[in-house]
């Protein structure tokens, strides 16, 4: 399953992320530190959904109240409550 979510006070602009039987196998963030980027995607890459989100929600930025690795999360949940509604 194949999510696309627009993230919320954070210099990325958009997460692309693939679940299959609750398993992250893609994720991409557009924008943002690249090299961050490429790096929470290579992480999390085969992990278990629940345990990216327990793992990265509430991790701020600079006093943003969220982060990049948040908004992960964020998405992961969403995608997450969107599969359980299929």
């Amino acid at each position: 399953m194949e999510y696309r979510y627009h993230p919320q006070g954070t210099c990325s602009r958009e997460i692309v992320l693939q679940m299959e039987d609750g398993i992250v196998t893609s994720l991409e963030i557009i924008g943002g530190c690249p090299g961050n980027s490429q790096g929470v995607a290579a992480l999390v890459r085969g992990m278990p959904a629940h345990e990216v989100v327990k793992r990265l929600k509430g991790i701020d930025c600079g006093g943003r109240g969220t982060s990049c690795p948040d908004q992960v999360a964020r998405a992961i949940s969403e995608a997450l409550d969107a599969e359980e509604d299929v």
